[in-house]
């Protein structure tokens, strides 16, 4: 079982806007999801009341339920994974064993390292196919190169 792969995308004019966007929609919904998990973070410490404390459903459910037009044209697994990769980060900030981890922070968009993460990818005819949202209609497969005998579905796969 091969577990990660490092391969150079080489996308056309047209994925490397989607690619572009894709990347800044997972930062937005980073940031989003981060007010958001500190606004409930600090009103359950006001109130005393646990059941108001944050957690990865009521986030991501806030989330898709406050969801604008422009955002239905984006995939939705990349909101929920970026929801699933800030509880994880939340965790790892209470969990004392790990003293140098610290508090999730919000992204940039002038970092130099952007990316996002998908596990609806697929490999067909040797090419990387990612999930097309329900109202694109120009979508292309991505071409690259450094896989070995890559072929069929992936389980995550985070681009950068």
């Amino acid at each position: 079982m091969i577990r990660v792969q490092k391969v150079r995308l080489y996308p056309d004019q047209t994925m490397k806007k989607v690619l572009d966007d894709l990347c800044d929609y997972r930062r937005y919904c980073w940031n989003q999801g981060l007010a958001l998990w500190n606004d409930m973070y600090d009103s359950s410490l006001i109130l005393g009341d646990k059941k108001l404390k944050p957690s990865e459903r009521k986030v991501r459910d806030e989330l898709v339920a406050d969801k604008a037009d422009w955002q239905y044209q984006l995939s939705a697994r990349c909101l929920q994974l970026a929801i699933s990769d800030l509880g994880k980060a939340w965790k790892n900030f209470f969990d004392k064993a790990q003293p140098d981890w610290g508090k999730p922070q919000f992204k940039s968009k002038k970092a130099p390292r952007q990316g996002f993460k998908t596990d609806r990818a697929k490999i067909v005819n040797g090419k990387l196919r990612l999930d097309k949202p329900l109202e694109i209609k120009t979508w292309y497969d991505i071409r690259f190169k450094g896989a070995k005998s890559l072929e069929g579905d992936l389980k995550v796969a985070s681009i950068y």
